[in-house]
């Protein structure tokens, strides 16, 4: 299994998280799964929030957020389950990066429905979410042609998911003050400027291990 570098897996917390679930009976692939879910929930409340009273946006934004973080602690905590904690399967692999697609594009593409007041935000966010599945195309591809698979920003997926997370918590501010949620509009943005220039950087790395062979 090739895997990012996340200094994550090194926190205390992170390794008596791992242990105490592969001790409860949790294994890797369920954890992957459960990130979609939380994926699920993040894209309910941002399509939600433009329909719920002013009052109660915030909150919608904010739970949203949460979604976020969580399905990228099930992306921490299945690859410790399979590595650190012994649980790999065969099926693993598949487990480990189909569901990452899934839960970008219903992220991304929720995230553009919850500004969808501001004209073309839904189609920033879907532009976003196509971008966010050529970046791991690009990194998948070089590991088909026997090369490097190259987790390099600026826009991977934690890059993603925290431009995300803080352009949300903007947004909830923005809904506090009962403005428009802009910062999910830029937060969209620097993610797809950010995703082309991760897929053109990952594309030159993986020429050049080929020419290099």
């Amino acid at each position: 299994m090739t895997r990012r570098t996340l200094a994550t897996r090194d926190a205390g917390w992170a390794k008596s998280l791992a242990r105490g679930l592969g001790r409860a009976g949790v294994r890797p692939n369920s954890v992957s799964a459960a990130g979609v879910v939380f994926a699920v929930a993040a894209c309910v409340f941002f399509y939600a929030t433009p329909r719920v009273p002013s009052g109660s946006r915030a909150l919608t934004l904010l739970v949203a957020a949460v979604a976020i973080q969580l399905r990228l602690l099930c992306n921490l905590i299945d690859g410790m389950l399979a590595v650190e904690e012994g649980f790999s399967t065969k099926t693993g692999d598949i487990y480990n990066d189909l569901p990452d697609r899934i839960s970008d594009v219903l992220i991304l593409v929720g995230a553009g429905y919850a500004a969808r007041d501001l004209g073309y935000a839904s189609t920033l966010g879907w532009l976003a979410a196509v971008l966010a599945v050529l970046t791991a195309y690009v990194r998948l591809l070089g590991g088909s042609l026997g090369v490097t698979q190259h987790f390099i920003g600026p826009m991977a997926k934690q890059h993603r998911m925290f431009a995300l997370t803080i352009a949300t918590i903007l947004s909830a501010v923005d809904a506090m003050l009962g403005m428009p949620p802009r910062a999910l509009l830029v937060g969209l943005g620097i993610i797809a400027a950010g995703s082309i220039v991760t897929a053109f950087r990952r594309t030159a790395r993986i020429i050049s291990e080929v020419n290099a062979r």
